[in-house]
């Protein structure tokens, strides 16, 4: 007897289709201000009822949150702020999105790009890789880090040490040259890569002044070599590159702009602070509905009042999708402030457990709409230049309940090793008992992971170096 039997029925499902409207809503979403503003004057050049409203200065500031409001009122893309409809224009919300358009964009890389990739292999501790984003974000255009290492431990509120160890390991990227402070920095380090880093070359380097007088006879004499050797190490020289950022064809290192600003109020407005767009980057984009009105009126044939339509929607659509935004991205910014407020307060040590699903459940959007949110954005603040994305961290939670970034923990063991007193070395138990006394209830073998992870010697290693270092 064959079971097998053919049956016609109905089955109701529900699923995500992906019109071209709102890929582009999506492809918004991702773009930081600046690649905004490009794709803005595009759509400007192709579409005649959309015009750029210049900035007036004594329009004030605008697009800012204080506090998460109920609304956001925005005078910037006019026919956004009415939230007018756009007809068959399509959805432009971004509180049901998957991550089905996840990987719809595809960008050249940069330096950048280049030496992100290597930050992420290179270093495991997210508070080490906020350090070096930072890091690679104040190069300039050759690929020099030209910031005093006291300043950028200030902003960020770390220990110098740490600064210059993870900078240590920076300059070990490729290029090769990239991250040095100056020209004599960068053609060392070249150098040493090729094994040519001897005494003599060192001294040519520190005279360079000289070599571009083409003072060799004083060279050779300062070098102690001979005319021919000399010949060989300025050839050796002339073959670097003094810029390692041009090695690459695309855009090599711009200095990040930021997509949103953020500002400590005075204590006379409540104190806390202040969330707004950078509206210097932003263009104010308008429909201009005067002049759809009087060219409809003289469009005789179906295909050009078709023309005509199609491009009203397209601009309206336009406008309220960048209104939403702004609205999206300030609430995702406003939240991960308050969020982070202790950093921004005490500095890295104090960063805060944090997932995309809790920022999601408060804002209200998808998980995958934060991360779209958050990548590729900048926040300016007095801490520094921040990407969006890096204030995430993973927890730990101890018996009362209270979560921990598990980086917030190892940069307590960093400190509490920076700091101990070389004649009371701290063992990984004693750890244990400061940090329980702290509320933070982790197991020895947890810190144990964490010093390793962080590259902390044991403590009978620690004792040994503390005992030979000089006495200040």
């Amino acid at each position: 007897m064959n079971d097998m039997s053919q049956k016609l029925g109905l089955k109701q499902s529900q699923s995500l289709v992906m019109t071209p409207q709102l890929q582009q809503a999506i492809k918004l979403l991702q773009l930081n201000n600046l690649e905004i503003a490009e794709l803005v004057e595009e759509e400007i050049a192709q579409n005649p009822l959309l015009e750029k409203k210049e900035r007036d200065p004594s329009d004030g500031e605008v697009e800012e949150y204080e506090a998460p409001p109920e609304k956001l009122d925005t005078e910037d893309f006019d026919a956004g702020s009415t939230m007018a409809d756009v007809g068959a224009g399509g959805n432009t919300s971004f509180d049901r999105l998957d991550n089905a358009f996840e990987n719809s964009m595809s960008k050249e890389g940069t330096l950048r790009d280049h030496l992100i990739e290597q930050l992420h292999m290179s270093f495991k501790d997210p508070r080490d890789q906020m350090i070096g984003f930072l890091l690679i974000d104040r190069l300039d255009v050759s690929g020099y880090l030209r910031h005093d290492s006291a300043d950028l431990a200030e902003k960020i509120g770390c220990s110098v040490e740490r600064i210059e160890k993870i900078l240590g390991t920076l300059k070990q990227f490729d290029p090769t040259g990239v991250f040095a402070s100056n020209l004599e920095e960068c053609l060392a380090l070249q150098l040493d890569e090729q094994g040519k880093l001897d005494q003599p070359t060192k001294i040519l380097i520190d005279n360079l002044k000289l070599l571009a007088d083409h003072d060799h006879k004083k060279l050779a004499e300062l070098c102690d070599v001979n005319e021919t050797y000399l010949k060989d190490m300025i050839e050796d020289i002339r073959s670097l590159n003094p810029k390692p950022a041009t090695d690459f064809d695309h855009l090599v290192v711009q200095t990040a702009i930021p997509d949103v600003l953020m500002k400590k109020l005075p204590k006379n407005l409540g104190g806390g602070w202040r969330v707004e767009l950078n509206t210097e980057t932003l263009p104010r984009v308008l429909v201009n509905n005067q002049y759809y009105k009087d060219v409809v009126k003289t469009a005789t044939q179906k295909k050009d009042k078709e023309y005509l339509n199609n491009q009203l929607a397209s601009a309206n659509w336009l406008v309220k999708s960048l209104d939403q935004r702004a609205q999206t991205i300030l609430k995702v910014a406003a939240e991960l402030v308050e969020q982070q407020d202790a950093f921004f307060n005490y500095g890295i040590e104090f960063l805060q457990p944090l997932t995309l699903k809790d920022i999601s459940e408060v804002v209200g959007v998808h998980e995958s709409t934060v991360s779209r949110v958050t990548t590729n954005k900048f926040i300016g603040t007095p801490r520094g230049l921040f990407e969006l994305k890096y204030f995430f961290s993973t927890a730990l939670i101890n018996e009362a309940g209270i979560s921990h970034s598990s980086e917030s923990i190892k940069a307590r063991i960093q400190t509490l090793t920076d700091e101990e007193d070389p004649k009371k070395i701290l063992s990984d138990d004693k750890i244990v008992d400061i940090l329980k006394a702290e509320g933070i209830d982790i197991a020895r073998r947890t810190v144990a992971k964490y010093r390793e992870a962080l590259h902390i010697p044991s403590s009978v290693q620690r004792r040994k170096q503390k005992k030979n270092q000089p006495t200040q």
